[in-house]
C-alpha cells in the first residue's frame, strides 16, 4: 500500500480499501489475489476499508500527482457503497491531484458519484479494462455511462490482454486514452498468466493511431518477454519493447 506505485502509467498507488469479487474470467489471475498467497491477514474476497493513515494519503501529496484509485478493490464495488462518500471528500479536497479510477463494474458508476459531480470533475478520470472480447460488453457500458453523466476524461485498459480484442472504431474514438498490457503471472502454482500476442498489441496500437487517440503500451506481459527473451520478467521495460510499441502517451 505504498505511495509510490510501480504502475507505469500513474505516479501513486491510493488503495481505499483491500478485496475484491471477481467478474469474469479477465480476474482469473488477478495479481492483488496473487500477492493475498503471502497475506495471513485477510480473505481476498473480503472487502475491508483500509486503515486511516492509507485512506488519507492524497492529503500528505504536496506536489500534483497521478493517482490510481485501489488497485486492490474495485472502487464501485457494492462492498464500498458505506464509505465512499469519504473517498470522494478527499478527492474534493485535492484539485491538484488526478484521480485515475478504474472499474470493471461501469454499470454502476451513475449510482456512486457524488451528489455534486454536476458536469464532472476535471481531476478524476473513469475508465474499465477489458482483457478478452468476451468481456468487451463492458466498453459499450462505460460509454452507456457517459449518456447518464458527465466523464471529462474516460479511458480504456485492455489488459490483461489474453485474446485478441477488436473494437470498432467508432466506439474507440470515444475514448480519451487507452492502456495496454499483456498478462503477467507466475511460472508454477495456482496464478499464472496466459499467453498475449505481439500482434494484439500492435492492431490496438494501431487503431489508437489512426483515431489519434493517446495510447499507453504497460508493458508486453510474462509470455512475451519469454519468448522475447527480455530481461524484465514481466516484460515492463520499454526500452525493451519492439520499435513500433515504444509509445506510452497520455490524454491532454
Amino acid at each position: 500500500m505504498a505511495e509510490n506505485s510501480k504502475i507505469q502509467w500513474t505516479d501513486h498507488t491510493w488503495n481505499i480499501a483491500v478485496g475484491c469479487k471477481k467478474v469474469d474470467s479477465d480476474c482469473k489471475f488477478c495479481y492483488m489475489y496473487r500477492g493475498s498467497l503471502n497475506e495471513t491477514r485477510y480473505n481476498p474476497m473480503v472487502v475491508r476499508k483500509t486503515l486511516r493513515n492509507t485512506f488519507n494519503m492524497p492529503l500528505r501529496l504536496k506536489e500534483p500527482s497521478k493517482i490510481f484509485v485501489s488497485s486492490l478493490t474495485d472502487v464501485f464495488i457494492e462492498d464500498i457503497d458505506n464509505f465512499r462518500d469519504e473517498m470522494w471528500n478527499i478527492i474534493r479536497y485535492c484539485p491538484q491531484h488526478t484521480f485515475q479510477i478504474l472499474t470493471k463494474r461501469p454499470e454502476r458508476i451513475a449510482k456512486c458519484l457524488p451528489p455534486d459531480w454536476g458536469h464532472g470533475w476535471d481531476n478524476v478520470w473513469i475508465g474499465t479494462s477489458v482483457g478478452s472480447q468476451g468481456s468487451s460488453h463492458r466498453i459499450a457500458d462505460i460509454i452507456m455511462q457517459t449518456t447518464k453523466v458527465n466523464i471529462n476524461q474516460m479511458f480504456l485498459s485492455l489488459e490483461p490482454l489474453h485474446s485478441e480484442v477488436i473494437i470498432d472504431h467508432k466506439l474507440l474514438a470515444l475514448f480519451d486514452w487507452v492502456i495496454v498490457g499483456g498478462e503477467s503471472g507466475n511460472e508454477t502454482g495456482k496464478y499464472r498468466y496466459r499467453p498475449c500476442e505481439i500482434q494484439w498489441i500492435e492492431r490496438i496500437v494501431n487503431d489508437c493511431k489512426a483515431l489519434e487517440v493517446p495510447v499507453f503500451v504497460k508493458q508486453l506481459g510474462t509470455h512475451l518477454a519469454k519468448e522475447l527473451n527480455l530481461k524484465d520478467r514481466h516484460g515492463g521495460n520499454i526500452d525493451e519493447f519492439p520499435i513500433n510499441l515504444k509509445i506510452r502517451q497520455f490524454p491532454v
